[in-house]
């Protein structure tokens, strides 16, 4: 029996939040703004936090710097039941942060420390207590510096052959990033990036030409997250279906994907089939948007799952 359900490795940062964000101030004048809020982020941390409040058992596996950042971050995740077993730390390295301005708009620019993300490796003598789960999740896959590549396509074997299901989201803005996605879709069953992402590694912008792409690179299944229009799924079978997006009053989409990869994971190891799954991971997404910060909005599985089936979506 695996000792975890859900096992989120990748790219963790600390957020610092503030909404609404309108405009620097000139010279060193003070704009006043409604909240701010601190977050654990990232496509893996995020999603961490998320699946624990979904009722998964979750292990935490990434890098933070050995800075007030992490040690906050760490404790945040700890207070949450995640065990952070599977998180280094790094004395020369700072913590993967940000700084996260939402506009009215639903923009949010940022600035960006990269940080540990990019810095911590996972040895193969380890790789059995980090796949120790039902299902393994590869959250940031183009950021992880020193695993990215044949480490992270390593791992992802590992964890196929131990039997886990196998998830995947990218932060990709290019077609150069195609070779760090390539490395880990032969050991993939659900890629999950963002459509803009998969426009930005493939140059196509049509659904059905950009899986063929990912499918002819090894992945079982594609879920295309499309934002306010919901959420997109094919697979090698042949089963395909899109998923609307939930009508609710948004704050902040921060997090919004990675939520949704979280959201995705409760669905299938509860059992449900492919678009349950991808309707519960939807409604975990819109739950997310209204509130400020990471994982804002979800409480727990139950109050998820009542959310799914009474919540309006948007009509096309």
């Amino acid at each position: 029996m695996m000792r975890h359900d859900y096992a989120s490795a990748g790219f963790y940062t600390f957020d610092c939040l503030g909404w609404p964000f309108t405009s620097v101030p000139d010279g060193g004048g003070t704009n006043f703004i409604s909240e701010i809020t601190l977050a654990v982020s990232g496509a893996a941390g995020t999603a961490a936090i998320a699946g624990a409040k979904l009722g998964l058992k979750t292990l935490a596996i990434g890098g933070y710097g050995r800075d007030m950042m992490g040690d906050w971050a760490i404790a945040h995740l700890e207070s949450f039941g995640v065990d952070t077993s599977g998180l280094q730390r790094f004395e020369a390295v700072p913590t993967s942060s940000s700084i996260v301005l939402t506009r009215d708009d639903g923009s949010r620019p940022a600035l960006h420390v990269k940080g540990a993300t990019g810095a911590f490796v996972i040895e193969p003598q380890d790789f059995d207590r980090m796949t120790d789960a039902r299902l393994f999740h590869l959250g940031g896959v183009g950021l992880m510096d020193a695993m990215d590549g044949e480490r992270n396509a390593a791992l992802m074997k590992h964890a196929r052959a131990r039997g886990c299901i196998t998830t995947v989201d990218v932060f990709a803005g290019s077609p150069d990033d195609m070779a760090d996605v390539a490395a880990v879709l032969p050991w993939t069953d659900y890629f999950i990036p963002s459509v803009e992402e998969a426009q930005a590694l493939t140059g196509l912008t049509d659904l059905d030409a950009m899986a063929e792409v990912f499918f002819g690179m090894g992945a079982g299944a594609c879920v295309f997250t499309l934002g306010a229009e919901g959420a997109w799924y094919r697979d090698k079978t042949g089963q395909q279906f899109h998923i609307p997006a939930f009508n609710v009053d948004v704050i902040c989409t921060c997090g919004c994907g990675d939520v949704f990869n979280a959201g995705f994971a409760a669905g299938l190891l509860n059992g449900m089939k492919a678009d349950e799954a991808v309707r519960l991971a939807q409604a975990s997404s819109a739950l997310n948007a209204t509130g400020l910060g990471s994982q804002a909005g979800i409480v727990s599985l139950d109050a998820t799952l009542a959310f799914m089936r009474s919540c309006d979506v948007k009509v096309a």
